[in-house]
């Protein structure tokens, strides 16, 4: 067991996600939203970013996350999952 590494994972997730809210928004980005373990608070060893991007995209949906993993690398575990405007408006309007 590591001393200390909750915290320095923490802080890798927390760096990681201040570079992405930067190059995001250039790449069409609508919004964004983080989702999962890291955004309720949790940091262990296998916590990952969990992204819910909105992008205008003709892409279909199983690579879309290709996208964003070619154009910004990222240097943590990221997972991308992207919607266009009109699949969130209705993913919002399923409740």
């Amino acid at each position: 067991m590591m001393i200390g590494f909750s915290r320095q994972r923490r802080q890798l997730l927390e760096a990681e996600l201040q570079r992405l809210v930067a190059e995001l928004p250039p790449l069409g980005v609508r919004r964004m939203y983080l989702t999962g373990e890291f955004a309720r608070g949790a940091a262990g060893p296998d916590t990952e970013l969990e992204l819910v991007i909105v992008q205008e995209t003709d892409e279909p949906f199983h690579r879309r996350p290709d996208f964003f993993v070619s154009h910004v690398r990222p240097r943590i575990a990221t997972r991308f999952l992207v919607f266009t405007p009109g699949d969130f408006e209705e993913l919002q309007g399923a409740d």
